[in-house]
């Protein structure tokens, strides 16, 4: 075992030093970011801290697998808690887990125990049951099961001193660890909803001091600096990498260049349509309003909304109201709307919204079923499209569809044919509501090439 003399060289910059000041002031401290960008270590060293003074004795590290939890938070290169409380802790076992045991001068002669679990699995959970504890620290829990997250938030209700670090590599930008926690922890903290706090930060390589810049340029060099790669692992930013539906989208569009439509009204706009999909039971509405120019040159992305419908129930009134919202701004900017195309599984509601245009006075509107061709017909028309330049979308109005074609991927257990993932993780709404939008034309879009 290493000696108690022996100095660790820690090194953080600024906005590492300001991640870890904050953690002593919040419940919930989440790193994300690039690779070796310093989450972890700044996770370690802030939970090494409060380990020393917490009046907790028992506490959980998790990792995907408890070698990953081992590695990546008991010895991290050198920087982990092994070496952080060297001379006063050893590894053992405590309830047959996997712990290290920490009792000397820096927790008062007070033992400390950390127990290390994996938790990828669907039955990790399993493997913390039974004990109460004080601070959770889980590395890479984007790759944590939703049972084993649940089940260590539930074992932290007896704390005293409730803590929880988390670090994450960028995941799908709709992947539930955002969705369900991370960003809706860190919007409920805005609010004050949140109760003891959300310390968020966002990493990338270059704020990692202790990489020298000629190695960070031999890193960033290995890269194709356009790539979804290059945004994911040297920018650390949320993207979906494997199977891709959109991937020329997804790579352009971080960098906003020739998708993204800036002047105030497109030129030789034929026809406005608007597109409807009904959500519900965990799904969300959708509209999205497209405008076809002249010929079928171009189809322009005029706005995008979505509403989620998760957390709460919208009824046929509300959406009424949203939906003749959403035609009126349309209407006011560009003075008419051509067809609006609505999901026609669901003819309740569109005889609702018949209903919200006829006491608004917009009665002339005309809502129809959208025709529902192929989604792949539907699809392979959208790519043609952005090959060739002829779909935009009016920059800052259509956010929730720009997100939907990012993260939209083939569903990988279908190896026979190509179909699209619809499982939670991507806005399929959205992308089906700007389908109606152009499906009834695909055979003009493409007879004009």
């Amino acid at each position: 075992m290493a000696r108690k003399s022996k100095k660790i060289a820690f090194c953080f910059g600024e906005k590492h030093k300001a991640y870890i000041r904050r953690c002593a002031e919040n419940t919930f401290n989440f790193a994300e970011g690039a690779v070796r960008a310093g989450k972890t270590v700044d996770n370690v060293f802030a939970f090494a801290h409060e380990l020393k003074t917490t009046p907790d004795k028992i506490h959980l590290a998790t990792g995907s697998t408890m070698a990953n939890a081992k590695l990546n938070i008991g010895d991290a290169n050198g920087f982990g808690l092994e070496y952080i409380f060297r001379g006063q802790c050893h590894w053992g076992k405590y309830k047959d887990n996997e712990a290290l045991f920490i009792k000397g001068p820096s927790t008062s002669q007070q033992l400390r125990i950390v127990l290390f679990s994996g938790g990828a699995k669907a039955d990790s959970y399993k493997k913390i049951r039974g004990n109460s504890y004080g601070m959770w620290i889980a590395t890479e829990i984007n790759l944590h099961h939703p049972d084993t997250i649940c089940e260590a938030f539930n074992r932290q209700l007896a704390a005293q001193r409730r803590k929880v670090f988390w670090d994450l590599n960028p995941d799908n930008p709709n992947a539930p660890i955002y969705t369900e926690y991370i960003d809706r922890y860190r919007q409920r903290a805005e609010i004050g909803e949140l109760l003891g706090g959300c310390n968020y930060e966002h990493f990338t390589i270059d704020d990692n001091v202790t990489i020298s810049d000629q190695r960070k340029a031999e890193i960033k060099s290995q890269y194709d600096p356009q790539s979804i790669w290059y945004m994911r692992d040297i920018l650390g930013r949320r993207m979906v990498a494997e199977g891709l539906i959109y991937r020329q989208f997804a790579e352009s569009c971080e960098r906003k260049d020739g998708f993204f439509f800036t002047q105030d009204k497109p030129k030789d706009i034929m026809e406005i349509n608007v597109g409807v999909d009904f959500g519900g039971g965990g799904s969300a509405h959708a509209f999205v309003a497209t405008a076809i120019t002249r010929g079928y040159q171009k189809a322009v992305v005029l706005s995008s909304q979505r509403i989620d419908c998760k957390n709460r129930d919208i009824d046929p009134d509300q959406l009424g109201k949203l939906f003749i919202d959403f035609c009126l701004a349309i209407i006011n900017q560009f003075g008419y709307i051509t067809n609006v195309y609505c999901d026609n599984a669901e003819q309740t509601l569109i005889a609702g919204l018949r209903t919200s245009a006829r006491k608004s006075g917009l009665s002339w509107l005309r809502i129809t079923d959208a025709l529902k061709t192929t989604i792949n017909d539907r699809i392979n028309l959208t790519t043609r499209l952005m090959a060739m330049g002829r779909l935009q979308l009016m920059e800052g109005y259509c956010d929730t569809l720009a997100g939907a074609f990012r993260s939209a991927v083939w569903n990988p257990k279908n190896l026979t044919e190509n179909e699209r993932l619809d499982d939670g993780t991507s806005d399929i709404d959205s992308l089906d509501a700007f389908e109606y939008t152009v499906e009834r034309s695909i055979s003009r879009f493409i007879r004009y090439e």
